[in-house]
């Protein structure tokens, strides 16, 4: 395996608001990664980290294309707004780098799948960040799911609620269809979206709304309500919101003998001869106590991911998220759009031919609930939520 024990190079690509947790993540592996570059097209931002983080070994540049020359980078980490994400992780692919890519893998389904096939042609990894997937609730949720002794899923919850302030959408590339992608749902509930196509599979169709309530300086949608339905017969429902005060997020599987949850919660029914409802108490403790013997996680969020990484470097296992995860998560977003578009039904796979595959299709066929009206660099405050623990 390529880097077998060896000091991993990191070049991380973007140096704004969210390559903080890279970089505090690699840092807690300096035995085993290096930062050795940082690229922004803003060279200030990403001296600015380079003092901050004391990274003495990076070597600071304004373009990604500057550093595919070299032949000691082995990871490039991109965290740059998404419509840019397919074009950097294709040239580094194709200068035979490895690729760790920020959510949402790209801008279509059409980017997606151009990025999973540099990375087959090249035999390079791909894998799309996902960080709550290694937090230690999901982790126990995901096998409490797996185990079977809360019955088949009859029903999915996911509350991915989030709130952002007017201005949040005055900085450049937020708040439209060509440099954001799109609104709360693929920026946001990703994650969570991510988090239901792991655990239940991809549904067979979806339908949805969407709505901009309060944020009249962006083009994209601040609130989406999706229905799923899956070929089990199961049905599940996604808020995808960044309206909703106190950011509260929530994933619950309601299955034929037990509720499960992330934050935990379990709670068993049996039936009573007439039909309604009595509390079993003993499935309760059998599932509390599965839950209870599962481990808890080493790390948890970017750094959880990162460690899982450089394991691929260090023992060629296999990532957790692959590139195949991160199209899952953004065609089930893809979906969503088509559907609340053209207010009707979608079914699944969105094939090649549909307009939603390409970027452009994306763009010729959603809403513009508003005009963006202002445009900043940067923000000052550069403290942001990465969702709550659970």
């Amino acid at each position: 395996m390529e880097g077998d024990l060896q000091m991993v190079n990191v070049a991380i690509v973007g140096t704004g608001n969210i390559s903080q947790a890279h970089i505090k993540s690699y840092l807690q592996f300096k035995d085993r990664c290096k930062i050795v570059a940082l690229v922004d097209i803003y060279p200030e931002k990403a001296e600015e980290k380079k003092k901050r983080f004391g990274l003495v070994d990076a070597d600071v540049y304004d373009d990604h294309k500057k550093i595919l020359g070299r032949g000691d980078i082995d990871l490039v980490d991109i965290c740059t707004p998404p419509y840019v994400h397919a074009e950097i992780a294709i040239n580094s692919l194709n200068a035979g780098k490895n690729v760790l890519c920020e959510k949402p893998m790209g801008a279509s389904l059409g980017e997606c799948d151009a990025m999973i096939e540099a990375s087959k042609r090249n035999n390079k990894l791909l894998s799309i960040i996902a960080q709550n997937r290694y937090r230690t609730a999901f982790m126990k949720l995901k096998k409490v799911l797996d185990s079977g002794i809360a019955g088949d899923v009859v029903h999915v919850q996911v509350d991915s609620l989030w709130w952002r302030g007017h201005n949040y959408y005055d900085l450049w590339w937020r708040g439209t269809w060509e440099k954001e992608g799109g609104g709360c749902t693929l920026n946001h509930a990703v994650h969570h979206i991510d988090m239901v196509a792991w655990m239940m599979g991809m549904p067979e169709e979806v339908q949805a709304v969407m709505s901009n309530t309060s944020h009249d300086n962006a083009e994209v949608e601040d609130i989406s309500i999706a229905i799923l339905k899956y070929k089990s017969g199961a049905l599940g429902q996604i808020t995808s919101s960044v309206v909703h005060h106190g950011e509260e997020q929530q994933v619950i599987f309601q299955c034929k003998n037990a509720r499960i949850s992330a934050p935990w919660k379990v709670y068993a029914s049996t039936q009573k001869s007439n039909g309604f409802p009595e509390r079993n108490e003993k499935l309760e403790r059998e599932i509390q106590e599965l839950y209870d013997s599962l481990p808890e996680a080493k790390y948890i969020g970017h750094a959880a991911q990162i460690d899982d990484v450089l394991n691929y470097f260090e023992t060629g296992k296999k990532v957790l998220v692959s590139a195949q995860d991160g199209k899952n998560a953004l065609e089930l977003i893809t979906a969503i759009y088509k559907s609340a578009s053209e207010r009707k039904p979608v079914k699944l796979p969105l094939l090649k031919d549909d307009p939603f595959y390409t970027v452009g299709g994306i763009q010729a066929n959603v809403p513009h609930f508003y005009e963006k009206s202002k445009s900043i660099k940067n923000f000052d405050n550069e403290n942001i939520t990465l969702g709550r623990e659970v």
